[in-house]
């Protein structure tokens, strides 16, 4: 048996508080029935999420010989990544600053023990 099976995503163009609200969703669901929530949920942020559980699901076949229908996501984090920061002139000689946020999105699936 596996203990822990693992894939992340780094520098993904999403804001984490943006990715947390997707992730949230599918946080302790079986690996199937995750995938088929984020197919239809209207968030952008759902597309590297769901490429981030394909990517742990091929893992835990290839690696570990898991089956699909025994995996659930057990733990699943955004963490900020680094933020591309600059400015853009305003009226009256002021910038505003622009902060474009990126995240890493780690997945740790586990196999149900019956």
């Amino acid at each position: 048996m596996a203990d822990e099976i693992r894939a992340q995503a780094n520098y993904i163009p999403f804001s984490p508080q943006k990715v947390r609200l997707v992730i949230d969703l599918v946080r302790g669901k079986d690996i199937t029935e995750a995938l088929d929530m984020l197919r239809f949920v209207q968030n952008k942020a759902a597309l590297p999420v769901s490429k981030v559980l394909a990517s742990a699901m091929a893992n835990a076949e290839e690696n570990f010989g898991v089956s699909r229908d025994d995996l659930y996501v057990y733990k699943i984090h955004a963490d900020a990544a680094p933020s591309r920061r600059w400015r853009r002139f305003g009226a009256r000689g002021r910038f505003k600053p622009i902060i474009r946020r990126s995240s890493h999105i780690t997945v740790v699936l586990r196999e149900r023990e019956y």
